[in-house]
């Protein structure tokens, strides 16, 4: 069994146990047919993956890490907030009529700021940082813009990363931590997609800044399990677990902008079945 495994049976019992139920609630998502999307849910949940010993694929189900990445790159590299440009439909639901999620997501990852040294977007400030000054403590980004959240067809729920490098006793090269914070997540549809997003991310950094990854911390505000979710997730932790498999990442590619989602791979990726046509509360 994996240690992505581990941590994320570990948490889906412990909010399944311990958590708290929404139920009776006035509650914002909606099920498609009207009726309110309750939870059980634990606040402030934090899981911490070290990616020097595994990459954390989900193998109790296949985690796609191909579209993982894409929609990444869309926010991170694109910065992007129209659906067309994606190669998924993930984000379909809250598009308007033009494809465009309004000021949201990659929207705010393009804005550009005055800083001493130049014009920099949010993503060009943390690889000039990374670069330049890895040791500084205010490397980070925030999606969660207050001034433009009534242009958002929906608030950012993963919204900020914070970067932290540190220099390993006897080791050349500097090793890149981060911590993602999210606000809100659906534990069943989204936990290891973002887990497994941001990891390629902290690859890709590394890799264009000549460091080693290091540790992801992921906080959770509030995780949450909706009710018509709750029998999947109890399916799905009573899965036999396979071991993590191995993470590739195109060598070749030294710029942040030149990366795509074909320069991701994965070697013996063994997991249980995918888990089709999941309720997704709106």
């Amino acid at each position: 069994m994996s240690l992505a495994d581990q941590l994320f049976i570990n948490m889906c019992r412990d909010i399944l146990e311990n958590g708290t139920s929404t139920e009776g609630e006035k509650v914002r998502p909606k099920w498609p047919d009207g009726t309110p999307a309750y939870t059980i849910k634990k606040f402030g949940v934090i899981n911490r993956y070290n990616l020097q010993e595994e990459f954390p694929l989900l193998t109790l189900r296949k985690t796609a890490l191909k579209s993982a990445t894409d929609e990444m790159l869309w926010i991170w590299q694109q910065k992007s907030n129209n659906i067309h440009d994606l190669h998924s439909h993930i984000w379909d639901e809250w598009a308007d009529e033009n494809g465009s999620i309004g000021k949201a997501y990659g929207y705010q990852m393009g804005v550009k700021h005055q800083y001493r040294e130049g014009m920099m977007d949010q993503v060009d400030r943390v690889i000039y940082d990374l670069k330049n000054n890895p040791f500084s403590r205010r490397i980070m980004t925030n999606l969660y813009v207050h001034q433009d959240l009534h242009e958002m067809n929906l608030y950012p729920c993963a919204y900020s990363m914070t970067f932290n490098v540190t220099q390993k006793k006897g080791e050349d090269r500097l090793t890149l931590n981060a911590v993602l914070n999210q606000r809100s997540q659906d534990v069943l549809a989204a936990n290891n997609w973002n887990v497994v997003q941001y990891s390629v991310l902290m690859h890709m950094l590394a890799q264009v800044c000549d460091m080693q990854v290091g540790e992801l911390v992921h906080v959770i505000a509030d995780a949450h399990i909706y009710d018509r979710h709750i029998p999947i997730i109890k399916e799905l932790i009573s899965r036999p677990a396979f071991p993590a498999p191995k993470f590739t990442l195109n060598p070749e590619v030294k710029d942040f902008y030149e990366f795509t989602r074909h320069d991701v791979g994965v070697e013996n990726y063994q997991t249980g079945e995918q888990i089709l046509n999941i309720p997704v509360a709106i």
